[in-house]
């Protein structure tokens, strides 16, 4: 099983007398489904499961139940034989967006507090834009993503003291020894080819057979873009079109989405597609970079929403797209294969999950800078450049940034593939695994 740092998260709710019921968002394939499982037979004697979108392919059960009397009356039909008192019965939830009504009557089931509940869901925030009646009060949301590089390396066995250790050299503003960055970096590249989606690492781990993980990748890959279907034709086949533009765009010099490209149409604005990014976005197959041009602490009052870039959530879906089953641009250094867009992927993808809202600068003067987050400690701005090759101490933009005294920045960030851990005025340098602790 891999393990998750979010299970901590979800084992405390669940073992702490709560007043709201618990609910996962994430994207499909990310292991929600598996961990709220593994934990609520663990901590339950009675576990009951429904998934709400296989009831509404299969008996429907579920499919017009308007009021808790209703659900109870279902639920006693469904497993009856499972339902004993609050404390040690656990009723799951999966896939509470195929029924958008129970969001509303979670409200109720919370104050009738019968049972304990746990939700998840895929589509979580296009829903709730949807849903009139939100139970505000009423419900906890949790966010989950794919594995991040840590959780990776926990699947990989590698021993908590050594994570340990290098969050210690990180701490310290040191460099790890040539034999240990080797290993980090070893990992770091099979992560890019892996990406964090648990069905593909744990493929990946089991055989190292490279067909299998990107046939499972290709599947996923797949998997989201027909999640637009829930949309009627028009907005189905324009949330397809942008998020099957997602990694040609990164391979562009800005990257970012150009909305005359969606439908090859000229006149066309950025609020025209709004819908179509708003769903990629909430259902959590994209992940939003907004541009900043005037940075300022916190970065959100500064956002300028069309002007947007878009990643993928996961950066082994984008390296399969790119290379397919050829794994040496990855895993090897070729001087002719630009990993930029790969590299800006996975930190966008570590930054996110660790909770960062993620812009970057745009200045049509000075260039751009990858990645902007806010620093709550210094109440500041940090900066993050990403590279991939041997140029890393090359950055006239990030450079501009740092110098310029209105911006009252404190240091700039620059991740690579280097080893040594160096500040050069306000720049740090650092290697590009270091991300796993910002």
């Amino acid at each position: 099983m891999l393990k998750r740092k979010i299970e901590e998260e979800i084992e405390r709710y669940l073992s702490t007398p709560s007043n709201k019921i618990l609910l996962i968002d994430g994207a499909r394939q990310i292991g929600k489904t598996y961990i709220i499982r593994h934990l609520g037979r663990k901590l339950y004697s009675n576990y009951v499961e429904i998934n709400l979108q296989s009831d509404s392919t299969g008996k429907r059960l579920f499919a017009n139940v308007r009021s808790v009397d209703d659900f109870y009356t279902m639920l006693g039909t469904f497993a009856g034989n499972k339902l004993r008192q609050k404390e040690n019965t656990l009723v799951f939830l999966d896939e509470i967006q195929t029924y958008p009504v129970f969001l509303t009557l979670l409200k109720f089931l919370n104050d009738d507090d019968r049972y304990t509940y746990i939700c998840s869901g895929s589509l979580l925030g296009v829903t709730l834009m949807q849903t009139p009646s939100i139970p505000i009060g009423s419900i906890e949301t949790l966010q989950m993503y794919p594995l991040d590089f840590e959780e990776f390396l926990w699947a990989n066995g590698f021993a908590e003291n050594t994570i340990s250790f290098v969050r210690e050299q990180f701490d310290r503003q040191q460099s790890l020894d040539e034999s240990l960055h080797q290993r980090m970096m070893s990992l770091f590249r099979e992560y890019l080819l892996t990406g964090g989606l648990p069905d593909a690492i744990n493929s990946y781990l089991a055989e190292r057979n490279v067909v299998k993980l990107r046939r499972i990748q290709n599947e996923i890959h797949r998997y989201y873009g027909a999640d637009a279907s829930r949309y009627d034709a028009e907005h189905k086949l324009k949330i397809q079109r942008v998020f099957e533009m997602i990694p040609s765009n990164l391979e562009n010099k800005k990257k970012r989405v150009v909305v005359k490209d969606i439908e090859n149409k000229d006149g066309k604005q950025f609020s025209d597609y709004q819908d179509e990014f708003d769903y990629l976005i909430s259902s959590g197959i994209a992940l939003d970079v907004k541009a900043i041009s005037n940075p300022k602490f916190p970065l959100v009052e500064s956002a300028r929403k069309n002007l947007l870039k878009l990643y993928l959530n996961d950066v082994g879906l984008l390296t399969n797209i790119l290379y397919k089953n050829n794994i040496q641009p990855i895993l090897e250094d070729i001087p002719s294969i630009n990993l930029g867009s790969v590299y800006e992927s996975v930190v966008a993808q570590e930054l996110r999950a660790h909770g960062h809202e993620l812009y970057y600068y745009d200045n049509k003067h000075h260039g751009e800078v990858d990645f902007l987050i806010d620093d709550y400690e210094q109440l500041s701005v940090l900066p993050v450049e990403v590279k991939s090759g041997k140029d890393y101490k090359i950055h006239v933009a990030l450079t501009h940034f740092t110098e310029t005294p209105d911006y009252h920045i404190k240091k700039g960030i620059v991740l690579s593939n280097a080893r040594e851990w160096q500040t050069k005025g306000m720049i740090v340098y650092m290697p590009v695994y270091f991300v796993m602790f910002l």
